[in-house]
């Protein structure tokens, strides 16, 4: 196998792969705020994070960006997916949403993709790939349906989740338009170094910053920072390096999907009926819209 097949193999994995790590996140999430604010958490993540990508980067003489619009570009991106999206999710778990009513807000994130790729980034949408778009959101709310409640559902906790949508989106977007290739590592570094400057003042003027420190609250500082913000963050950064908008936030749709699975398999929670046909309707959706190009390029 050459390099390049070897490069080919490892890209058509990175999907998958990323939906399994990104799919763990509210796990930590949830475990974390239970012994800290959400501002703080996140906090205590990006240490973790540059503790290890600062030095990497510094001894390993990565390429930095040639220029300040350069890094600015990748700072705003990192403010926007790193900051923006998770203090918007943690926050509205921290004020008692469901995780099911997050999945579904969320989950209308490779909906609005679309809307603003062919404006922002001239990315055509086929007839295909927005029927593989409703079916992925109507999958994604038959699988989180029945854990959907009202408790915890008000305005300040409806406001964070809606925050994240916006984020997320506008971060996808505007580093797929302004920033699509930089060294992963540089890049993370100075990513969550913006992140970290816009969350720290916030949560001194918030929050108490008070930590209940245990095994589990490391258990999931370590596992938000190693496996979801070095992890499954880097893999984004390929994804959105590689392919178009559209395509790369469709994967959104597969989190829940694979986080039920997850809590199936691991605390036997029950899966009825209408859970496993919104999973397969879910996942035929996503495969609609990552078809090649080439097998739509005649649809009107």
């Amino acid at each position: 196998m050459t390099n390049r097949d070897g490069a080919s193999a490892a890209y058509a994995l990175a999907p998958a792969l990323f939906v399994i790590l990104w799919s763990s996140g509210f796990i930590g999430a949830r475990m974390g705020v239970q012994y800290a604010e959400p501002f703080t958490v996140l906090l205590l993540r990006f240490s973790v994070v540059l503790s290890i990508m600062l030095p990497l980067s510094l001894l390993l003489r990565v390429n930095w960006p040639q220029n300040k619009g350069e890094a600015g570009h990748i700072a705003i991106a990192g403010i926007l997916m790193q900051g923006g999206y998770l203090s918007g999710c943690f926050s509205a778990v921290y004020h008692g949403m469901p995780a099911g009513m997050i999945a579904l807000i969320t989950g209308l994130q490779p909906i609005l993709t679309a809307f603003a790729a062919a404006p922002l980034l001239g990315e055509r949408v086929s007839r295909m790939q927005w029927l593989g778009l409703a079916l992925g959101f109507g999958g994604v709310a038959m699988v989180v349906w029945p854990k959907i409640g009202l408790q915890g559902l008000d305005t300040v906790s409806v406001a964070w989740a809606l925050e994240a949508l916006c984020a997320i989106t506008a971060g996808t977007l505007y580093q797929k338009r302004y920033c699509p290739s930089f060294d992963l590592r540089a890049g993370s570094v100075i990513q969550f170094v913006a992140a970290f400057a816009v969350l720290l003042p916030l949560a001194l003027l918030t929050e108490t910053m008070h930590i209940e420190w245990n095994a589990r609250f490391v258990f999931a500082i370590g596992w938000l920072a190693l496996v979801l913000s070095i992890g499954a963050v880097s893999l984004l950064f390929v994804l959105i390096k590689h392919g178009e908008a559209t395509r790369v936030s469709s994967l959104f749709y597969l989190t829940p999907l694979a986080t039920a699975a997850m809590a199936w398999f691991a605390f036997e929670e029950h899966l009825d009926w209408l859970a496993l046909t919104g999973m397969l309707i879910g996942v035929t959706g996503v495969a609609l819209v990552l078809r090649k190009p080439q097998a739509i390029a005649n649809e009107p």
